[in-house]
């Protein structure tokens, strides 16, 4: 069967017949609507009996001459022949040359960095599989300042209204719905464009996809994307990761649109292959812990200083001026302030009506996951991991607090401690910057222990740097982490780093201190008491461990090492106890 987008009509001259892919159709903004010579898609079979009838009287009105063109095979097998028409584009866009970069998937993350992109002089095309998201976005660019954005809902016309080399940016959901957009939009990629994705994906799933294009000819690249809708909006920060190519194609796309800091745009090259997307990973394992480290600090001095919400309010509001300050701690402030909007009294805060239930997308997960298989400890991340996953079990921690009741267990503190306001706030301050540095010290050595599998060469420097703005963990202590790898960039730990290693000694009192009460009063604080338990082990020359491996060994001839001499050595231990005895 033909499929036709014009009706054929009666014609002096024959249709012209074009068979090449360089004869493509133009790109939407090249093309005319009083164009004389219309274009129609039909399939190469019957190719010839339509060229033989097409003298055949047809309905009026009588139209030009069509050229025929055929699309490349692979389109043929997955496309169909007829497109739907083109979103109106916003005025900007129709005025400016033709895009350098597009969007695919227009979900609150897509639409802001798009409008962010056109916001800073680039044009740029979006498309969505559903022409709803691609109406709405026009719409905000023609309210948010005329931006030059021209929208389509056909992939075809898309990606060929891209000026050469084509860049296409994905923010679709992690997982095969990228494989299903790169399979839509590849057929009209040539050697020299480049895909790439900006959401959440697994590292290996971006290598594998680098091998497939490159394939092609085709450059990828993987880049974190961090600062939620807001950053994509205004300035996030981007971790992109791959082709070095691909990035420079847009360096200058990218610098504009992330966000600014004095130390410059908060975007850089990471590293070949996954490595973007690994850092992303590992950023979001880093912001599970800082979170989860705030919670417990909240959750102290509620239960054990009994601040009111507006009190709370104003501590974080205070620490967010001085060593704590940092996106994660500002907006907690902002959370306390916020009243019900569903309570007409106005009796109750927001915060106290939200389930005890935290939600997560697996990001930690494979924090947690990818720190086990490079055998580093990183605690305070698996910690604020399981507590997202007890958190999860809401009925059965209700279930369990009444039968421990039964038992004897008092249903709220264990014991009441008389403390000062005062001292309790200064405490657990300085309790939480000292955990927050053994969080982030565990995240940089994943990094670090990664990069050298995989050659990477990441600049640890150069990643805290582009977190300082934009990103869900962009903090002041940043800067001095930064410094602290532009001095040693094979710094072990950022606890030894002199700096840092004065103020956790100075802060090791008060940081012992709140765990203890935490423990005495039946608080549960995994992230803080993981933190300072990573701190005590990695500060210790002498651990327990010797016992474990002379156990290994009597069970499982595993062997040990001596202290006293070198060599692998193996004991008949229960023989030797026998005789002892």
């Amino acid at each position: 069967m033909v499929q036709e987008t014009l009706p054929l009509a009666a014609s002096t001259s024959p249709p012209r017949l074009v068979t090449t892919e360089a004869e493509r159709l133009p790109p939407p903004s090249q093309a005319s609507s009083s164009s004389k010579t219309p274009t129609i898609f039909l399939s190469p079979e019957p190719l010839l009996s339509l060229v033989s009838s097409s003298s055949k009287s047809l309905p009026s009105p009588p139209l030009p001459s069509p050229v025929l063109r055929r699309p490349p095979p692979q389109a043929l097998a997955s496309y169909p022949m007829a497109s739907p028409a083109p979103a109106p584009p916003a005025t900007a866009a129709a005025q400016s040359p033709p895009p350098r970069i597009g969007l695919a998937g227009l979900a609150t993350m897509g639409q802001n960095l798009a409008l962010n992109i056109a916001e800073k002089g680039f044009p740029i095309s979006v498309y969505n599989r559903t022409a709803a998201k691609v109406d709405s976005t026009l719409s905000r660019a023609a309210a948010e300042g005329a931006l030059p954005v021209l929208g389509h809902r056909d992939p075809r016309d898309f990606v060929l209204s891209l000026a050469r080399p084509r860049t296409v940016v994905l923010l679709v959901q992690a997982g095969p719905a990228v494989d299903a957009t790169i399979d839509a939009l590849s057929p009209y990629l040539d050697a020299g464009d480049a895909i790439v994705d900006g959401g959440n994906e697994w590292y290996q799933n971006t290598e594998r996809r680098i091998e497939q294009a490159s394939s092609r000819g085709i450059l990828y690249l993987g880049m974190g994307v961090s600062g939620g809708e807001e950053g994509a909006r205004n300035g996030p920060s981007l971790m992109p990761g791959g082709h070095v190519d691909a990035y420079n194609n847009i360096k200058d796309i990218l610098e504009k649109a992330a966000a600014q800091t004095e130390d410059g745009p908060c975007v850089t090259f990471v590293g070949p292959g996954g490595a973007g997307n690994f850092v992303k990973m590992v950023h979001n394992g880093i912001e599970y812990g800082d979170m989860q480290l705030i919670a417990e600090a909240y959750d102290v001095l509620h239960r054990v200083g009994g601040l009111t919400n507006s009190e709370i309010a104003d501590v974080f509001a205070e620490w967010n001026q001085g060593e704590l300050e940092s996106f994660l701690v500002e907006i907690t402030a902002d959370i306390f302030t916020v009243a019900d909007p569903l309570d007409g009294s106005g009796g109750g805060a927001l915060v106290d009506k939200i389930l005890d239930k935290t939600g997560m997308k697996g990001t930690g997960k494979w924090t947690v996951q990818q720190a086990a298989e490079l055998a580093v400890a990183a605690p305070t991340i698996a910690a604020s991991l399981d507590g997202r996953y007890l958190s999860g079990l809401k009925d059965e921690r209700v279930a369990a607090a009444s039968v421990l009741e039964e038992e004897g267990m008092p249903a709220g503190l264990l014991e009441k401690i008389n403390v000062d306001k005062k001292m309790l706030v200064d405490r657990v301050r300085q309790a939480l910057y000292a955990s927050k540095i053994c969080s982030y010290a565990q995240g940089m050595n994943l990094l670090r222990a990664k990069s050298v599998e995989k050659g990477w060469n990441l600049n640890l420097a150069e990643l805290s740097r582009i977190w300082k703005g934009g990103c869900i963990i962009r903090a002041r202590f940043l800067d001095r982490i930064k410094k602290a790898y532009d001095r040693n960039s094979e710094l072990a730990n950022l606890i030894v780093d002199r700096e840092f290693a004065r103020e956790m000694v100075q802060r090791q009192s008060a940081w012992r201190w709140v765990v203890a009460r935490a423990v005495e009063a039946g608080i549960s604080t995994p992230g803080m008491s993981a933190s300072l338990s990573y701190f005590d082990t990695y500060r210790c020359n002498r651990l327990p461990a010797n016992l474990i491996q002379a156990q290994r060994d009597l069970f499982g001839a595993h062997t040990y090492e001596r202290i006293d001499r070198p060599g692998s050595f193996h004991t008949e231990w229960t023989k030797l106890a026998r005789k002892s005895n």
